[in-house]
């Protein structure tokens, strides 16, 4: 797991993520015209935070927390599933 990973995963600890994925994809967008560096990131974010908020607010929440990482380019693309215990439950 890089620097970059683990910074990630220790802001959205605040969401008590009951299961928290993320997949570096960032190889598979490498020489890609118009990619200036940043990586690209899949997640998958399992909490009861999200409770009562649409998709939206759900991945701007997210965003909150990584907003600087965004800005100084760390993060360039994140692809977010956000979803409460019981919508995951649901899903499997």
């Amino acid at each position: 797991m890089t620097d970059i990973q683990t910074t990630i995963r220790m802001r959205l600890q605040s969401l008590n993520p009951v299961q928290l994925e993320l997949i570096d994809d960032s190889h598979l967008h490498a020489g890609h015209k118009g990619h200036h560096g940043g990586g690209h990131y899949r997640l998958l974010v399992v909490s009861d935070v999200f409770n009562g908020l649409s998709r939206l607010a759900r991945q701007r929440k997210v965003h909150q927390l990584l907003k600087d990482l965004f800005k100084a380019n760390t993060i360039h693309a994140l692809s977010i599933m956000a979803c409460t215990n019981s919508e995951y439950l649901t899903k499997q």
